[in-house]
């Protein structure tokens, strides 16, 4: 018996990244939103920065934004896993039991950010203990996250862990391949965070205030980390500056800027615009990284083009409904806001 063949691409190579990269930007921004808000509520209401009201009103809105990010994440693991099936597998199955553990650390944050919700409307007050809790799973999902891609980028060192230890306990020992990144990501999300408070607390001034400083200080300390990430890929820098993506990083730096400049000014969906293409700009960034890393190990262009365009054209229609009703219920909870007038 002859078995099915699934070595092929179900689409051309470029809509396959085009999508992987436009529905991982969007995870990446809704996820930005939840763990820089989360974290800037709790920090500011620990302080006693922001009233309880205004803290409760921001709790209030957390578990929707997890629903948000784990939805938008669904569509971009599928893509990576249609491009990179043997690469992501293998290294998923070295650090096995950490994988495991996402699903349970989501479930854990997505219960303490509603029990955070509950409590801010029972007692006026935010829960600074569900709010961190919240915060610990989301960072242990970022590290796994982060520690086993960073490893399908390595096939080598994915063999050598397997060959050692196949416990499904090992963890991704090469931290100088990740911890950059995975820290320049936590600080990108402060900075959109920052966008996301100040926008809504821009009737409150020590709101503004608290957005405005996280936006501008996040942004700062991202932009020293991200340089510090760049140096560390000096055996690829040339090859780097090289690619289109050089110029694609530059464009990202400019766009942050320019959404900085325009939520000072208080034109929050043009900045708002300016920094989901930043956020697009990095992720494009990344996927060049991932390409010159694995190198001559593995790549993409290798795979036979088979189209099978159905089940593409039903995601693209489901794609768009998605948007149209996020965009949907993003104007009503604005315009329901605006009728409630500042105090709201």
């Amino acid at each position: 018996m002859r078995l099915p063949d699934y070595h092929f691409l179900a689409a051309p190579l470029w809509l396959v990244t085009s999508l992987h990269l436009l529905t991982l930007t969007l995870h990446f921004f809704a996820m930005n939103i939840l763990f820089g808000g989360a974290a800037i509520t709790l920090w500011s209401s620990a302080r006693s920065r922001w009233d309880g009201t205004q803290a409760v009103h921001f709790s209030r809105l957390f578990p929707a934004a997890t629903a948000a990010t784990v939805t938008l994440g669904v569509a971009p693991l599928l893509f990576l896993q249609l491009v990179y099936p043997g690469q992501v597998y293998a290294a998923a199955i070295v650090s096995g039991w950490f994988w495991l553990l996402v699903p349970a650390a989501v479930i854990a944050a997505y219960y303490a950010l509603y029990r955070a919700s509950f409590e801010g409307q029972r007692t006026g007050r935010a829960s600074h203990l569900m709010l961190a809790v919240a915060l610990g799973g989301l960072v242990y999902v970022s590290l796994v996250y982060s520690s086993v891609f960073s490893m399908a980028e390595q096939p080598a060192l994915v063999r050598s862990l397997y060959a050692k230890n196949q416990s499904g306990w090992a963890w991704n020992p090469a931290l100088g391949a990740y911890a950059l990144r995975w820290l320049h990501m936590l600080l990108g999300a402060l900075t959109v965070g920052g966008f996301f408070v100040g926008m809504l607390g821009q009737d409150h001034p020590k709101v503004f205030a608290t957005g405005k400083a996280a936006f501008v200080g996040g942004m700062a300390v991202a932009a020293a980390v991200g340089a510090a990430y760049l140096i560390s890929l000096m055996p690829y820098l040339e090859a780097f500056m090289r690619s289109p993506a050089i110029t694609v990083l530059v464009a990202a730096i400019l766009l942050s800027l320019a959404a900085l400049h325009f939520y000072v000014r208080r034109h929050f969906w043009v900045s708002g615009l300016a920094l989901f293409l930043s956020v697009f700009g990095m992720v494009y960034v990344r996927h060049v990284v991932r390409l010159l890393r694995l190198g001559k190990d593995f790549a993409p262009a290798s795979w036979r083009i088979a189209p099978q365009w159905s089940p593409f054209l039903l995601f693209l229609a489901c794609f768009l409904l998605m948007l149209a009703a996020l965009a949907w219920m993003l104007w009503l909870f604005f315009r329901a806001k605006e009728e409630a007038g500042p105090a709201a």
